[in-house]
């Protein structure tokens, strides 16, 4: 079962203009568009949907760390906050978190602003940054490679090990301006990288700008962004990662 997301149409005073997308199921969305006195009802809720086996102990004492998440997330100027988790065949979970912003890029041709974007991106050796065809516009996506050195008082076998860890970043320049949407996707589970990839490729192929008020999806303009061919993010298993 899909999710058709929708952002709050406003941020810090500002409009933002209409953005839609589709997240598959397993993801899982904090309630950031919540009120301070919807919060606690909203984290509840979500506690409840992220753990469905637990009991009232867990779901309680979840809900206000959840409740306290959410609140930083939202305070941070973030639009959609998520985590992904995916069952496994042999067991366990395959674990992402899927954040959205919008900021600020006082552009009007989206094509200029991609092409800044990419610009900048490319100047640090360390990205992996590209140029995206996607449906609804230009995109530029970067590709991160981590390893992180963890001490001894933290790893289950008491000794110092280290974690690769990846991050997927989009950034989307509104048609209209003037602001670009950025799809973040760190993830730890680097076997499953190749499976992170697809699903962030599917997510961006849904990306609308169109005002979903005015203008319902029809049957014809789903089929059209099925058929849009485009490269995809970049698998990037093969660069080295940074320290």
């Amino acid at each position: 079962m899909t999710e058709a997301v929708q952002l709050d149409a406003t941020r810090d005073a500002q409009i933002i203009p209409p953005m839609t997308f589709v997240v598959p199921e397993g993801i899982h969305a904090l309630p950031v568009d919540a009120s301070a006195e919807e919060r606690p009802t909203a984290a509840t809720e979500f506690v409840r949907d992220l753990y469905p086996g637990g009991d009232d102990t867990l779901w309680q004492s979840a809900a206000t760390f959840y409740e306290l998440l959410t609140e930083a997330m939202a305070t941070a100027g973030l639009a959609f906050s998520a985590f992904g988790l995916f069952a496994l065949d042999t067991g366990g979970v395959a674990h992402c978190s899927f954040t959205v912003a919008a900021y600020a890029s006082d552009h009007t041709d989206p094509d200029i602003a991609a092409q800044g974007i990419l610009a900048v991106l490319s100047s640090d050796p360390m990205n992996d940054a590209r140029w995206l065809d996607l449906p609804c516009g230009p995109a530029v996506s970067r590709i991160t490679l981590r390893e992180l050195t963890l001490s001894p008082d933290i790893t289950a076998n008491g000794e110092q090990t280290k974690l690769l860890t990846g991050q997927i970043q989009v950034h989307i320049p509104f048609p209209t301006g003037p602001f670009t949407a950025a799809f973040t996707i760190d993830t730890a589970a680097m076997e499953y990288w190749g499976e992170f990839c697809d699903m962030t490729t599917a997510i961006l192929q849904t990306v609308s700008f169109d005002d979903p008020d005015v203008e319902a999806t029809t049957d014809e303009n789903q089929s059209t962004a099925t058929d849009h061919a485009w490269t995809g993010i970049p698998n990037a298993m093969n660069r080295q990662p940074t320290t």
